[in-house]
């Protein structure tokens, strides 16, 4: 029974969460118009 309490109380905590998120929307901010330039690196004995 308090398994499934404690499971109840996190499920209400992570919907208040996403609901609060939600409310206040997204940060304004930009973002950088040129894409992340990354390598992948060699491979082992190349």
């Amino acid at each position: 029974m308090r398994a499934l309490l404690a499971a109840a109380i996190g499920l209400a905590a992570a919907l208040a969460l996403v609901f609060a998120v939600t409310a206040f929307g997204a940060p304004e901010g930009k973002t950088s118009p040129k894409p992340l330039l990354t390598t992948a690196p060699t491979a082992p004995g190349q």
